[in-house]
């Protein structure tokens, strides 16, 4: 495969024209609100039920209990080792508006932190990715033992998923960051 095809889109984005009605819908709607909807969103029109899904998740991931700066700091370290170079620019963006420094930024994309309690979450977010049925009692009561809850434990379970759709459908569908001008 050459480089250009690396870079190649795999699914184009839709207009609301373009979508199947559910879809049209909901991107209708997500442009009334908002003025526009953004590149993954269009690309996920392709799917209603991806669509939907993804909008209902992402509403509800945002009454969880996670702190936002500690919720970017998983996002960059499920990221990282999903590979999706849109959503690390992203995560990063977001990080940095919530408080993070750079080294917070870079600590993080290595599944850790400067804090020991936030470094045992941050890490356990990337186990809940890449080896959920290692994860053991200990491992849940090690996690008490820092101070979290089982509702925030719960919540991290919910964000590294959010983060596996969202990273694998932009890798999937070949969407990339926009180049700098």
């Amino acid at each position: 495969m050459s480089a250009s095809e690396d870079l190649m889109r795999h699914l184009d984005p839709l207009e609301p024209a373009e979508a199947p009605q559910k879809s049209r819908e909901l991107l209708t709607q997500i442009i009334e609100r908002h003025g526009s909807a953004g590149d993954m969103i269009r690309t996920m029109a392709h799917s209603p039920a991806v669509l939907q899904g993804y909008l209902d998740f992402s509403r509800a991931m945002k009454r969880t209990r996670l702190p936002r700066a500690l919720s970017e700091k998983i996002s960059l370290a499920v990221q990282e080792w999903i590979g999706c170079a849109l959503c690390l620019e992203a995560h990063a963006e977001a990080g940095r508006a919530a408080g993070l420094t750079e080294t917070d930024i870079a600590l993080a994309r290595d599944a850790t932190a400067t804090d020991r309690r936030e470094a045992a979450l941050v890490s356990f977010g990337l186990r809940v990715l890449a080896e959920p049925s290692s994860i053991t009692n200990d491992d849940v009561a090690g996690l008490r033992a820092h101070g979290w809850s089982d509702r925030l434990i719960a919540d991290v379970v919910g964000l590294v998923a959010l983060n596996q759709l969202t990273g694998s459908f932009n890798l999937v569908a070949g969407i990339e960051p926009t180049a700098p001008n």
